[in-house]
């Protein structure tokens, strides 16, 4: 027997998100049923719902950064407990057969994952996201919040979280190491902070220094305009890795400049238009360009206890949901330091 729950939805792509309801899964064997206490607004809850990266499946409820306890299990659940704190992040399934499954990266799956929402579940149903009171989740994709970090904040650690953590992680920021985050948004205030927690040497190259109080408060070192041609003079070959956060135009070829000998460009963000680039600016000083898509389950575990040992976490406006079609407006408008976080209690 299905549940029927309270949630935030849209219908179509130009309609606001309104009051919906949406019937979550009978609990399986190896299910979790999740009371849902927050969920974090991301950009990409905003560019699905609107359908501006390709059709959504309405009606849709989105959200992906989800923090709550759970309140059910399934009969042959051994990893987690009635009344534990857990959360879901980007995906709730994976093939768990191919190699990449097997390796850890069930975000590559070779099958392709199951996302959290607007995706084909397993029984053929759409799936809902996050805005909602509860949600049923196979329990390998269920994370385990750590007592240190409170629900509200844990929220956005599930994507822009993991999103900056793995590519930080899989190029070595460490001590030593000289990182640029382009943009100081969702996404890049939290990779200043991990990426400074990691002891790595950051700097923020932003459009402008109207936040640099901001980034040097997060752990950055230096903080620089990129709409200051200047930047780019003085910035020549010095860093180890730059990781891109914007999904923006960007000069490849004058960030890829900016790197030392082997250093590595990671870009996070999804830019609506193809980018330009000259492989002169790779071939100098051997330099790597990459991309990365947040991370496995267990990654993403590791990146949650991180997060509590060194009290890393996001900056957070929290809403009641009948504020959520204003916050997509002011996400837009970049008008939000640093992620807007729902109180389901509101839904």
């Amino acid at each position: 027997m299905t549940t029927t729950v309270k949630a935030w939805g849209a219908t179509s792509a130009t309609s606001p998100l309104a009051p919906t309801t949406i019937e979550r899964r009978e609990l399986g064997p190896r299910d979790v049923r999740i009371d849902i206490a927050y969920a974090g607004i991301c950009h990409s809850d905003i560019h699905t719902i609107r359908s501006e990266w390709g059709p959504a499946k309405y009606p849709l409820v989105v959200g992906h950064e989800i923090a709550g306890t759970v309140s059910a299990v399934g009969a042959e659940v051994t990893k987690h407990r009635v009344g534990d704190r857990v959360g879901v992040g980007c995906m709730v399934d994976s093939c768990g057969e191919c190699d990449r499954c097997e390796r850890g990266l069930e975000q590559y799956c070779a099958k392709g994952n199951v996302g959290t929402y607007n995706a084909i579940d397993r029984d053929g149903s759409v799936t809902q996201g996050g805005y909602s009171e509860q949600i049923v989740v196979v329990e390998d994709f269920v994370l385990t919040i750590p007592d240190a970090l409170p629900l509200d904040a844990a929220a956005p650690l599930l994507c822009a979280g993991i999103t900056t953590y793995s590519p930080l992680r899989r190029f070595g920021a460490g001590p030593g190491k000289k990182v640029a985050v382009v943009g100081l948004g969702g996404l890049g205030h939290l990779g200043v902070k991990i990426g400074a927690a990691m002891g790595a040497e950051v700097t923020v190259i932003s459009q402008s220094l109207r936040k640099q109080e901001d980034g040097l408060a997060f752990g950055a070192k230096d903080y620089f305009a990129s709409s200051d041609p200047a930047t780019f003079k003085e910035l020549r070959n010095r860093f180890d890795m730059i990781l891109n956060t914007v999904s923006a135009h960007t000069d490849l070829d004058a960030y890829l400049r900016l790197l030392a000998f082997d250093g590595a460009y990671v870009d996070v963000g999804l830019p609506p238009e193809p980018l330009k680039l000259s492989l002169f600016s790779l071939l100098a000083n051997r330099r790597t360009m990459s991309g990365s898509a947040i991370g496995g389950i267990a990654e993403t575990q590791e990146m949650l206890d991180f997060c509590a040992e060194h009290g890393v976490l996001p900056e957070i406006e929290v809403i009641s949901a009948d504020q959520v079609n204003e916050a997509y407006d002011r996400v837009v408008a970049s008008d939000v330091r640093y992620r807007f976080v729902i109180d389901a209690a509101t839904l």
